[in-house]
């Protein structure tokens, strides 16, 4: 007999589905199995997220719903990073919720309090659900996280008051964690964390953590040496969220020796002298010359960035510069995202707050050019022969798109999957494509 059934909700960004998988691998472990339905589970978990105003009304909204909805007598916890964050305010705001659980606290056991959190950030290893070990992936590709928290302070951003410092797992513990995706099916292995360039820097240096330089230096990055190491336990190794200063030219190289040419930059803005309010290094200039090099040497490369709009002080000029940018760097994906005043950060209470009608009108804007963009490259894909990863019957993806973040192409219902597939391209649909198997002459 199970010791019970749960029900697991994951909101926010995809380092959230990896801690979902953990947690799922330690209810696991306790005897606990998946309830087919929130209505028939014991324990009913929200694993939330707090990055912006918007995510945490979807936290808050779903944590109601299932309230509403669960089996009386069932135990409902909320765990994640606005339970990290807001912690006693949360639980004092959502009588209906039974445990407000911060990272690797027991989500099972009674305890005399309604809230278990620690005092302080605490990134280590087996306090951050980093080494919990997880269950088999769902499908053929899946999320591997190398670190926790961020050594970064931009100025937007409260996830290093909730998440901590940055702590990385170690290199064996990654591959390992790899290597048995690998041997269960799994094709491709999406490295993800707040700041994956600067993965392993901190297990190298104490005290401040060092930034990851421009200049080519033979061992300054640790993420190169466990890129090349993946790309030979799994086909396909694919990077998510890479700070632009980290692009070096190491790193480009060894992404496009594993033959998925696709980098994730997370660039937030173009114009200089605004991404320096928001202390993020770069430029626009400096942007468009990465790119182009990387395009230089490989020209199947695909791109994808977000961007804030409504930063603190910025200008008409900070956004025509972002335009411009968007342009001339024609970049296959891009996210944007209206600033939100987080407490706890630098730029909660700058000087120059943007009003939030002139924030719709720019975000409209730069997601209408966009938009543009994104299509034309769709459409010049007509007529290419792909090979693709089937995720599921009727949907496969090139190394052009990344897992629930881009768009998909149409395939026909029949091919397996889990399998690699030569197709042609026969129509473009907006963000996806649809295509037909075809050999290669």
């Amino acid at each position: 007999m199970p010791a019970g059934r749960y029900w697991l909700e994951t909101l926010g960004c995809p380092k959230n589905e990896v801690d979902s998988d953990k947690l799922v691998g330690q209810l696991t472990a306790q005897g606990y199995v998946a309830a087919d339905d929130p209505t028939d589970a014991d324990l009913v978990v929200v694993n939330t997220c707090a990055f912006i105003e918007a995510a945490r009304e979807e936290s808050v909204e779903t944590i109601l719903a299932l309230s509403d909805i669960r089996a009386q007598g069932s135990r409902l916890v909320v765990t994640g990073c606005m339970a990290e964050r807001y912690g006693q305010e949360l639980a004092d705001s959502l009588p209906e919720v039974d445990l407000v659980a911060g990272f690797g606290e027991d989500l099972i056991q009674p305890a005399s309090v309604r809230v278990a959190i620690g005092r302080r950030p605490d990134t280590r290893a087996e306090a951050s659900l980093l080494e919990l070990p997880r269950t088999a992936a769902a499908g053929p590709w899946a999320y591997v996280k190398v670190a926790e928290g961020c050594d970064r302070r931009c100025g937007f951003c409260a996830i290093p008051s909730f998440r901590g410092d940055q702590r990385s797992r170690s290199g064996p513990s990654v591959l390992a964690e790899i290597e048995a995706l690998a041997d269960g099916g799994t094709r491709e292995a999406v490295l993800i964390a707040q700041d994956l360039a600067s993965w392993g820097l901190d297990r190298r240096a104490s005290g401040e953590a060092l930034d990851v330089l421009d200049e080519r230096q033979p061992g300054v990055q640790p993420l190169v040496s466990l890129v090349g190491q993946a790309a030979q336990a799994i086909e396909r190794v694919r990077l998510l969220y890479l700070y632009p200063s980290g692009l070096t030219e190491g790193l480009i190289e060894a992404i496009l020796a594993t033959g998925v040419p696709y980098f994730d930059l997370s660039l937030q803005h173009a114009s200089a002298s605004h991404l320096r309010r928001m202390r993020r290094w770069g430029g626009g200039e400096r942007f468009l010359e990465r790119i182009a090099a990387i395009r230089a040497a490989e020209p199947s490369s695909s791109f994808r960035s977000s961007f804030i709009v409504g930063y603190p002080g910025e200008t008409e000029a900070d956004h025509d510069e972002l335009l411009e940018f968007l342009d001339e760097a024609q970049l296959d994906w891009a996210g944007f995202f209206a600033f939100s005043p987080e407490e706890g950060t630098y730029a909660k209470d700058l000087d120059g707050q943007v009003p939030a009608s002139l924030v719709a009108e720019r975000l409209a804007e730069v997601t209408e050019r966009q938009d543009q963009i994104t299509a034309i490259k769709r459409d010049d894909k007509v007529g290419a022969i792909l090979t693709v990863l089937v995720d599921e019957p009727g949907i496969a993806r090139s190394t052009a798109e990344a897992p629930e973040i881009d768009g998909v192409i149409i395939v026909p219902d029949s091919l397996e999957a889990g399998t690699m597939v030569d197709v042609e391209i026969v129509a473009s649909l907006g963000t996806d494509l649809e295509a037909v198997v075809r050999a290669r002459p």
